[in-house]
């Protein structure tokens, strides 16, 4: 497994993506900016341990790895020489219902995906992987995700 510094995901659930917005503090990366689940990288974690990890903690949420059906390793966006894992997967329609937001942001939304997509105050970064998910001939449009599943890629 090679280093990594973290790991961020777009969940889909009938045509929108949990996002939420980060908190306004200055000295926080994209502070005040809506963003996706994930974090930093604890002790030997696998990028799917270290997303999955960060899913519950920040929302409650505990996914089953099966459920992340896209990722592509991509340079820090906080240090460009280490690396970070970006994933793409489904969350089940009943799943947002038992969201329990935690302690890092200030509010989670279930966003319109176009919305998320278009967004100017959003973390460009991730919206910029989530197209390249949506829009990735590999497994994100193999497996069409059931009941939560992942609207058309923009433009299709």
């Amino acid at each position: 497994m090679t280093s990594f510094v973290g790991a961020k995901a777009a969940l889909f659930c009938n045509g929108r993506v949990l996002t939420y917005l980060r908190d306004d503090r200055p000295d926080l990366p994209f502070a005040g900016l809506w963003d996706l689940p994930g974090g930093g990288r604890e002790g030997e974690e696998t990028p799917a341990a270290c997303l999955l990890r960060e899913v519950e903690e920040e929302f409650a949420l505990r996914l089953p790895e099966s459920r992340l059906i896209w990722r592509g390793e991509f340079p820090s966006m906080l240090d460009p020489d280490r690396r970070s894992w970006f994933f793409a997967g489904d969350l089940l329609p009943e799943e947002p219902a038992a969201i329990r937001f935690g302690d890092e942001g200030q509010c989670w939304q279930m966003m319109p995906l176009q919305d998320w997509l278009s967004h100017g105050q959003a973390v460009p970064e991730m919206q910029r992987r989530t197209r390249l998910a949506l829009s990735s001939p590999s497994p994100v449009q193999k497996y069409p995700g059931g009941p939560g599943a992942r609207p058309p890629a923009p433009g299709a």
